[in-house]
């Protein structure tokens, strides 16, 4: 705690303070930092995907759906039959050929390697199938 005794040239005139205010200085940062960060625009974190229009409209019948199976020793299976890498590309060229190209569904095993997934999908995709999913994922959760 400070006190003022007295100035020392004996007159009754209080003395002048030195110190500056920095109320006003510290209100006008504040009212400038609510201002930077109003006009920060806001990040989103979006990835454009080239999606298909809307079709409200049923399709007449389902979809053709081939299954390829992957089994944990890298072995592939077309719709419950077991293939080999050369009659795969095969059947992808002629899913491709197909005026209503059919769905292709890859069921991985849970023990499988992911590059026999991933050189079946990149064979899928060098042959052109454009309609591929895979299914079964919740067996990895």
């Amino acid at each position: 705690m400070g006190m003022n005794v007295g100035s020392s040239s004996g007159s009754g005139e209080p003395e002048v303070m030195m110190d500056v205010n920095t109320t006003p200085l510290i209100d006008v940062m504040l009212v400038l930092l609510v201002m930077l960060i109003i006009t920060i625009p806001i990040q989103l974190h979006s990835i454009n995907l080239d999606m298909p229009p809307p079709n409200h409209n049923q399709p007449p019948t389902p979809p053709v759906v081939h299954e390829v199976f992957i089994d944990f020793d890298g072995s592939i299976s077309w719709d419950g039959s077991p293939i080999t890498q050369s009659d795969l590309e095969a059947k992808l060229e002629s899913v491709v050929n197909e005026p209503d190209q059919p769905e292709v569904h890859i069921k991985p095993n849970k023990l499988v390697d992911y590059g026999a997934v991933a050189h079946v999908m990149a064979s899928a995709q060098r042959h052109g199938v454009k309609k591929m999913a895979m299914i079964g994922n919740e067996q990895f959760r």
